[in-house]
């Protein structure tokens, strides 16, 4: 089982590539993803005790469901985040509003932006923070998860980056970034 993955795992390495006369970065994704990525790894040779175990080795539509129930908690987060900027928004518009006076006609665009060009002052209410603080952990749960479904079919971190990297464009990518050889560059179904 061991020598089957590390043939699999040799087999990723040879998709990727560092453009000649480019030095690799010092990390392709970064330590802590690194870390994580190489603890999920070791729990292949956990026991059942271990959920990360589980994942890696029980039925694939257990993982999958995680990683679609994770991002939907992650949209939901985010709405909450948008949700809360958006009523601090409004309140500091209706606000604005009501203080240029109840007579004078203020048109909605001098109104958003405070009227005569003065900059609207927001006050963001402490839940904006923790919905901010609740988004950051739910994404946290997208990427563990997802990097379980790499470590699952032997992607590993540098193949992932080298598929992040081939969508930038040179200007946009790291220099000496990973890439992937053509032949394995996939677009779609």
């Amino acid at each position: 089982m061991v020598a089957a993955r590390e043939k699999v795992l040799h087999s990723m390495v040879n998709k990727t590539f560092i453009p000649e006369g480019e030095a690799a970065p010092a990390s392709q994704i970064g330590a802590t993803l690194e870390a994580l990525a190489a603890t999920i790894a070791a729990r292949r040779d956990a026991d059942e005790a271990s959920y990360t175990y589980r994942l890696l080795t029980g039925n694939v539509d257990d993982v999958l469901k995680k990683v679609m129930e994770e991002s939907g908690e992650v949209a939901l987060a985010a709405k909450d985040v948008e949700g809360w900027a958006t009523s601090s928004l409004a309140a500091a518009v209706a606000l604005e509003a009501a203080s240029a006076g109840a007579g004078d006609a203020v048109s909605d665009a001098e109104a958003a932006d405070g009227g005569a060009g003065a900059p609207l002052s927001v006050q963001l209410p402490p839940e904006y923070g923790e919905a901010v603080d609740h988004l950051r952990y739910e994404a946290a749960d997208v990427v563990y998860h997802l990097l379980v479904v790499l470590e699952r079919y032997g992607i590993t971190l540098d193949e992932f980056a080298a598929e992040l990297n081939n969508r930038m464009t040179e200007g946009e990518r790291p220099h000496g970034a990973v890439r992937l050889h053509d032949e394995f560059v996939r677009r779609g179904k």
